[in-house]
């Protein structure tokens, strides 16, 4: 059997119908069922390879701290191999999908395939989560809280463990679901896999000092630096559907002032998102002794959380419809 013709910038073999019918399969899946289990889950694949890797690369946290460049030689390495890994299994299944099975067939393995690489439900859920434990007690919420962030959480006010769960929506936001799908319309499953990789290998590398018993300083450098070049525009682009999503307050931040805010943070991109949120809501948002996001703001009250995931909601559809869109396009203008 021929191959069949691909829609331009979509991945190996891979028609355009197929990507657009993937794509609101998976997000279809992730509405209704969520997450599959850990054992069939890639990220969770992804988490252990990492786990095993980071072991052998990243010294105890006693060791010296100066500067190791074969650490960073190891990180950067094991780095590669498994995004090498992950590129080559998306971009086979890619095109066996492409070559071998019916348009219906090709779209319902794609998507089953894409739904693992992208998790609104159950980031939406466990943020609402937070607010439900804080209608209980303060230290519900707080514990609530620990499972979405990896800062200290004891001594959060009220408001404090609602701003933590806003910016956690807001950043997750474009990792989770604007990111993914802006590689996968760039560059089909292979893109979305290997963006998912360098996201989670950020997630469990990329730190500065400690973590769980291991100095990261140079052994994640790589993968940090890796995340913060993938998720350069989509953290934009997230903000900038944030900021086209209807308001609830009458108030419509321009893109100089999330640029303003969004610069006030450490990360070149987790900053936009937090920033757009905020700003839309008109509430602060703040990581105590780091950075506080539109000051001016007030302090978030229990119908901030649940608008904050209503704006998620709506950035969701928003994205799809965009990627629908560009897929079409990129599909119509290239090569016949």
């Amino acid at each position: 059997m021929a191959p069949r013709p691909s829609g331009g910038g979509l991945g190996a073999g891979t028609p355009v119908l197929i990507s657009i019918a993937a794509l609101w399969l998976a997000l279809a899946i992730d509405q209704w069922l969520g997450e599959p289990p850990a054992r069939w889950h890639p990220v969770v694949w992804i988490g252990r390879y990492l786990d095993w890797a980071g072991r052998r690369i990243a010294p105890p946290a006693g060791a010296d701290a100066t500067r190791d460049f074969s650490r960073f030689a190891a990180g950067s390495a094991a780095w590669c191999a498994g995004a090498f890994l992950v590129l080559v299994v998306a971009w086979c299944l890619t095109a066996a999908v492409g070559r071998h099975l019916p348009v219906w067939a090709g779209a319902l393995l794609t998507g089953l395939a894409l739904k693992p690489l992208l998790s609104w439900r159950m980031l939406r859920d466990e943020v609402a989560a937070v607010e439900g434990e804080l209608s209980q007690s303060l230290d519900a919420g707080r514990m609530q809280l620990a499972r979405l962030v990896s800062r200290e959480v004891s001594a959060l006010s009220a408001s404090e463990v609602r701003e933590s769960a806003i910016e956690s929506l807001s950043e997750n936001l474009n990792d989770s679901l604007v990111a993914p799908v802006f590689w996968f319309v760039l560059f089909g499953l292979p893109g979305a896999a290997v963006y998912r990789f360098a996201n989670t290998a950020d997630a469990m590398w990329g730190y500065r000092g400690e973590r769980e018993g291991r100095r990261w300083e140079w052994a994640g450098k790589w993968a940090a630096r890796a995340d913060d070049v993938l998720s350069w525009l989509p953290a934009r682009l997230t903000a900038l559907l944030l900021l086209c999503c209807p308001v609830f307050c009458g108030v419509r931040p321009g893109i100089r002032e999330v640029r303003s805010e969004a610069q006030k943070t450490p990360s070149p991109n987790s900053g936009w998102p937090m920033a757009a949120m905020g700003l839309l809501l008109g509430v602060r948002l703040a990581k105590p002794g780091v950075y506080v996001l539109n000051p001016a703001g007030r302090h978030p009250v229990a119908s901030d959380t649940l608008r904050a995931v209503a704006l998620g909601s709506r950035v969701v559809a928003l994205s799809a419809l965009c990627a629908t869109l560009v897929m079409g396009f990129m599909a119509t203008s290239g090569p016949r």
